[in-house]
């Protein structure tokens, strides 16, 4: 099952049926099945005491994943920085929705096993979140 939660933040995700079959398609593509995902969208602020609190990191990003995968059934927890999802599109010349279902995917992805410390691993991480993006236009 995949919910969708909203933390200090009036942004209104629309799309939910669409975006969660998406989700598992991108999940059954990879051999894998949707456990219990909560993708909770939030503000800068937010995602920054989720990083401090949690990870020790003191900065902001896009999104953060928390991983409670067992097998081959996909579990967690999606935080989104819409503020950061909406400055990137503005940095990288893309729309809103498509930077925002790039991270969407990439958090996914994070779930699946995918990581992105290497530049290898970096390269392989976006070749597939540009693939899943093709297919969700599919949809």
């Amino acid at each position: 099952m995949i919910q969708y939660f909203y933390e200090d933040t009036d942004f209104v995700f629309r799309g939910k049926t669409l975006n969660s079959k998406w989700l598992r398609l991108v999940a059954e593509s990879e051999i894998k099945r949707i456990g219990s995902i909560s993708v909770i969208f939030c503000s800068d602020n937010y995602i920054l005491d989720v990083n401090q609190k949690y990870l020790q990191h003191d900065y902001f990003t896009d999104i953060i994943t928390f991983d409670y995968c067992e097998g081959d059934r996909l579990s967690g927890d999606l935080f989104i920085s819409v503020d950061s999802v909406r400055e990137n599109s503005l940095e990288y010349g893309t729309e809103f929705k498509d930077e925002l279902n790039r991270v969407i995917v990439h958090g996914l992805l994070h779930l699946i096993g995918y990581d992105d410390h290497t530049e290898e691993e970096t390269a392989l991480m976006r070749k597939k979140e540009d693939y899943y993006l093709s297919l969700r236009e599919l949809i």
